[in-house]
């Protein structure tokens, strides 16, 4: 019955938001409220349960979500992400230009939500091309690898922290191991990859011709690089800090400054001042930039919240326990399944974000049977989400529409890039385990 019930759940989820249509927060409620009845919740702790589930999840992630949208929305609206691009190619030379245009847009994918991101970068990936004469494939490919890597693999993006929250992993570490993943994904699945692109006839349509900032009004290299690593920078610090020989006031110091939410204040603070202020822009028009971003990131934090009411639904209904115990027997590593769960509701619903945040609940209680490493399980669950993007997933649209490509050419290469991706961040989250 506790898996009936859990298959149930699952399945009216899909069914509310890939056939209904209905908005995910919703049909997170909803599936919420029909499965503890399903499951046997006493009906007087159903509210409670949910509001209970909504609060932690938001608790511990609104104020570092919230920051890293203001966060991104600076390094966009800034020209800090133009300056990076152009500074990488310059580095590399026009021989090196898809490798430059994956890091551009794995280092520029950190601090920037992904869609905010492709509605970014792909200008600058056709203002390339125009200048480069490369195929549009071999320019674009790198670049939107660079960004899928980051949305599914690095915090403070919304599923890995959210990830970080419900399985008890580390958020250092995981931004650590993430990176270590993410360098070979990247080169396979971007550089590597697209060259067997070349061919697919493609590029901007008018109403996507690029429009870039001119030199004189973009900020300095340095200070492009800077600000948009410094919460990689900072929170990476703090964690190797932290395992150095330290007495106890001096690591507790530690682990305040390395604080995700204080570092992304610091890191938007230093932002505000050296890409806004400093350049003259005025502290209004840096605010109004940030009310924006707020209102960009409702959405997601609405479908985080409703996973969490239906994860806390799984705890208090006792299915989380039953449901890990069952797992822990089944004869595939845990990251497998855990990745495997993601990849399945990902091939259902489209979105990354809620395929990693619904696998959580059900894969959550298998890190603390099976004592694997929760920092991997979250990569593992990140990787899965990526899997198969196709026609239920809005990128799959956005890159078909911006790249003026057929159906079956999408699928050869924005989808079969995703799938990389997904599989091959599985197998380095494996190998990194056999290290370990």
């Amino acid at each position: 019955m506790t898996i009936l019930g859990v298959v149930f759940a699952v399945a009216l989820l899909i069914a509310l938001i890939a056939i209904l249509r209905v908005q995910p927060f919703v049909a997170f409620i909803v599936t919420s409220l029909i499965a503890a009845l399903v499951l046997g919740l006493p009906i007087e702790k159903i509210p409670k349960t949910i509001e209970r589930g909504i609060g932690d999840m938001l608790g511990s992630l609104s104020i570092v979500i919230c920051l890293g949208a203001m966060f991104g929305k600076l390094i966009a609206d800034s020209g800090a992400a133009q300056r990076i691009s152009e500074t990488l190619m310059h580095l590399f030379g026009p021989s090196r230009v898809p490798l430059a245009m994956a890091l551009t847009g794995f280092i520029v994918g950190i601090p920037l939500f992904y869609n905010v991101g492709f509605v970014l970068m792909v200008p600058l990936v056709f203002s390339v091309v125009y200048r480069s004469r490369l195929p549009p494939m071999l320019v674009g490919i790198p670049m939107l690898t660079g960004l899928s890597i980051a949305h599914g693999f690095l915090p403070p993006h919304p599923s890995p922290t959210a990830l970080v929250a419900q399985f008890g992993a580390d958020m250092g570490m995981t931004l650590m191991y993430g990176c270590l993943i993410s360098i070979p994904t990247l080169l396979i699945a971007g550089p590597l990859f697209a060259r067997t692109l070349t061919k697919i006839a493609g590029g901007p349509s008018e109403l996507f011709k690029p429009t870039t900032l001119a030199d004189d009004q973009l900020p300095g290299a340095f200070n492009s690089f800077a600000c948009a690593l410094l919460p990689v920078v900072l929170i990476s610090g703090a964690t190797a800090l932290s395992y150095a020989n330290v007495d106890a006031t001096t690591r507790t110091l530690i682990e305040f400054l390395g604080n995700p939410m204080l570092v992304m204040l610091v890191s938007l603070f230093v932002g505000s001042i050296t890409l806004g202020v400093a350049r003259g822009r005025k502290l209004g028009q840096l605010m109004d930039g940030y009310g924006h971003a707020i209102r960009d990131i409702a959405g997601i934090l609405l479908i985080i919240a409703g996973a969490g009411a239906l994860k806390q639904v799984f705890v208090d209904s006792g299915v989380n326990t039953e449901l890990g115990n069952l797992l822990a027997n089944a004869p595939i590593h845990p990251l497998v399944l855990g990745w495997l769960v993601a990849f399945a509701i990902r091939i259902a619903l489209g979105s990354a974000t809620v395929a990693g945040l619904t696998a959580a609940g059900i894969v959550a209680p298998l890190i603390e049977i099976s004592g694997v490493d929760a920092n991997l399980m979250v990569l593992a669950v990140g990787a899965g989400s990526l899997m198969c993007s196709h026609v239920n997933d809005s990128a799959f649209w956005m890159f078909k529409e911006y790249f003026q490509v057929s159906l079956r050419d999408t699928f050869r290469s924005w989808t079969l890039m995703e799938t990389l991706v997904g599989s091959l961040g599985l197998v380095f989250v494996l190998l990194l385990n056999a290290l370990l």
